[in-house]
């Protein structure tokens, strides 16, 4: 599951304690004992939070393009370790296994092209250290939770220095309403619902159903979800093809309000985050590629050098 699911919900803090939820591509990592994420080095906010706040955690709960039948879903919150202080190490690495695991996403793009790229391929990478799973048989939460806890007393290295200077701000602009942005979501098959649990730790599940109410949604979820506490929340939609070529991602901040005994909470919407979506047909991507690297080039280099580094090149390698 770890090894094939093209995507994961990615949940780390934000300075005052919220949880954000990313769709990204896990990978095992190279020790055998973490679960990697990357962010791109031109966009860090991912990679940030987990430096400050190493409590994350990642919800295996989308099987498309997995190639496996019926597989679990699988919760796992853990201590996470930032790595930037080797930049090509990291540029190569992300660049050999997307081209192995998201082959689609780039089939038919020229070499020369995918070189220019370094502005998207030059990569921070997050390891995952688990302490706790949970895991059920499929998305409807129906019984309760297999559980695996780590030997006590595991812990994460520490993640490599923070750079120096100040953390870029964002590149795009949210939606005005996050109203508009959820009717737009609603269409979208993966709905996923992120609380803090009673230890502190995100807490990302799987929601069965979604209803948009006046002032956010009513969420439903199995009666083997574990309890969702009141407070700071994140709903986290997406959806992509069995074969990877793109996304589509909508993240609405608020809080849950309130739960029931029936499995139903009530989410208070505040506002929807910017997203990076690509999707449509290889024209309409290839331009919002082409039109995000304007937009994100220009930090490259200011992004190497808070770190002290060169700007990594693009290695693609030898054809078979």
């Amino acid at each position: 599951m770890f090894e094939r699911s093209i995507t994961v919900e990615y949940a780390s803090f934000t300075r005052d304690g919220r949880p954000v939820t990313v769709p990204t591509t896990p990978y095992l990592g190279m020790s055998g004992t973490t679960i990697d994420v990357s962010t791109g080095l031109t966009y860090p906010a991912k990679a940030e939070r987990a430096r400050r706040d190493p409590r994350v955690c990642l919800l295996f709960a989308d099987p498309v393009g997995s190639g496996l039948a019926d597989p679990p879903v699988v919760l796992v919150q853990g201590l996470a370790t930032v790595r930037d202080s080797d930049l090509q190490a990291n540029t190569d690495r992300y660049v050999q296994c997307s081209l192995e695991k998201l082959p689609d996403a780039t089939k038919g793009q020229p070499r020369f092209v995918l070189r220019r790229l370094a502005w998207y391929y030059a990569r921070i990478w997050i390891e995952v250290t688990p302490l706790h799973m949970r895991w059920w048989a499929s998305r409807s939460l129906d019984e309760p939770a297999r559980t695996w806890n780590a030997l006590e007393g595991t812990a994460a290295p520490l993640s490599d220095p923070a750079p120096s200077g100040q953390q870029p701000g964002a590149w795009l602009e949210p939606p005005s309403s996050w109203r508009a942005a959820a009717q737009e979501a609603m269409r979208l098959s993966t709905h996923d619902l992120t609380t803090v649990d009673g230890n502190g730790f995100p807490q990302c599940l799987p929601v069965r159903h979604t209803e948009l109410v006046n002032d956010g949604f009513s969420l439903t979820f199995g009666a083997g979800a574990p309890p969702v506490e009141a407070g700071p929340a994140c709903l986290t939609i997406h959806a992509h093809p069995e074969r990877f070529t793109g996304q589509e991602n909508r993240t609405i901040i608020g809080a849950v309000e309130r739960s029931t005994a029936a499995g139903k909470v009530h989410f208070r919407a505040e506002r929807a985050l910017a997203d990076w979506s690509l999707a449509g047909g290889r024209s309409r991507m290839a331009l919002s590629f082409l039109i995000t690297g304007r937009r994100l080039a220009p930090r490259l280099a200011q992004e190497a050098q808070r770190r002290f580094q060169a700007v990594p090149s693009v290695r693609l390698p030898d054809r078979p």
